[in-house]
């Protein structure tokens, strides 16, 4: 598709992890130019590689998303390099203790992913908020997730952190729309892959006596669509919400989940 984002400036954090690589490459089909933010620089490497075959500018930029001062660091390399920052997406984060309830979560183990989860957001959008003022022009999309629109028993941690991303995000919508920039949350269900597979579906398979596969299609089940969200379905969301299609879309929960948090 061609959403008229040829030589946009695309800051994506987190970009070769996860769904993060899949993103990347999105952005990158769109022809844009990539600030490719990232704790672990060596594992954007080989993406970055593939990104400059098929022609795509990239710039891999050392930032610890905790850090404020990282990440305006960060964003003045993106400005120097590339002379605008016309996305975000926030893509960095984690998913906590799963299978665990409140009572048994730790301190540590809320203050660690609600801390990541929501602090990282904050000082990146923090970061690329002034050129995008300047130029009275961007596109912020912030990657959340359904359970931080419904509650779920066992991921209290991750919950709260995604409840809490909601409200960065629509707090920035308010205050950033005069300058004409749109704030949006993108929020997956479950994303088929490693993570998915080997932690969510095992730990169901586990405690249920049930076989992976099992797990997984039970997952599917709880869907309208019945079956599980892919990367590319995120990466996709992604895009329009960054685009001017979405012009007139701002601080919205956008569900993509096949039918489960808003049905």
């Amino acid at each position: 598709m061609d959403l008229g984002l040829r030589d946009r400036v695309a800051v994506i954090t987190g970009p070769a992890k996860g769904m993060g690589s899949a993103i990347t490459r999105a952005f990158a089909k769109e022809n844009c130019r990539l600030a490719l933010w990232a704790r672990d620089t060596g594992a954007v490497v080989p993406l970055q590689a593939e990104l400059a075959a098929s022609g795509t500018q990239s710039l891999i930029v050392a930032c610890d998303l905790l850090d404020s001062a990282a990440c305006e660091a960060a964003a003045l390399q993106t400005l120097e390099a590339f002379g605008r920052i016309d996305i975000l997406v926030n893509v960095a984060g984690g998913s906590g203790p799963i299978g665990k309830t409140g009572a048994e979560t730790s301190a540590a183990e809320f203050d660690e992913i609600v801390t990541l989860n929501m602090n990282g957001c904050f000082h990146a959008i923090r970061a690329v908020l002034p050129a995008m003022m300047a130029q009275h022009d961007g596109k912020i999309v912030n990657v959340g997730g359904t359970f931080g629109m419904r509650g779920r028993a066992g991921r209290m941690a991750y919950s709260a952190s995604k409840w809490g991303l909601r409200g960065i995000t629509k707090s920035f919508a308010l205050e950033a729309g005069p300058h004409n920039i749109n704030v949006n949350c993108v929020a997956p269900g479950m994303v088929d892959g490693p993570r998915f597979r080997d932690k969510v579906c095992r730990n169901m398979a586990r405690q249920l006596n049930i076989t992976e596969a099992e797990a997984a299609r039970r997952h599917a089940a709880d869907y309208a669509l019945q079956r599980i969200t892919t990367d590319v379905d995120v990466a996709n969301a992604c895009l329009f919400l960054a685009s001017d299609a979405a012009r007139q879309i701002t601080g919205v929960d956008l569900p993509v989940d096949g039918g489960w948090a808003a049905l």
